[in-house]
């Protein structure tokens, strides 16, 4: 089977501890390395402004995994997403060779700008 890249966004509920969030973050990071996934990147974009109210909550902790895999792991990892009460919101894509590409430029461009 072919290995594709993917990109998955979640949003957790802001209710929980920083060691809480920690914790679903790697839960859902295992997840993906127990169905042998190679996982390209991943980032922590914090708490952040919701543009809409979800479930009378105006903000969210966003998460996000770039990783290579197959169809039927991301089937899998959604609905390890909705099992969980505390995702108000996931979006999980497919990367284009465009997609790649401007992750890529964008990782790089991130630690130049860290070193300076």
């Amino acid at each position: 089977m072919e290995l594709k890249n993917y990109e998955t966004l979640f949003i957790l509920t802001p209710l929980l501890s920083e060691d809480k969030i920690k914790g679903y973050v790697n839960k859902f990071k295992d997840f993906l390395k127990f169905k042998k996934c190679k996982i390209i990147n991943e980032e922590s974009l914090g708490l952040k402004k919701l543009a809409y109210p979800i479930q009378n909550k105006k903000t969210g902790f966003y998460q996000i995994f770039e990783f290579q895999s197959t169809s039927q792991v991301v089937s899998s990892l959604e609905i390890e997403y909705k099992r969980e009460e505390v995702v108000m919101r996931f979006l999980t894509i497919l990367l284009s060779k465009y997609g790649i590409e401007y992750n890529r430029h964008k990782r790089s461009f991130n630690k130049t700008k860290l070193v300076k």
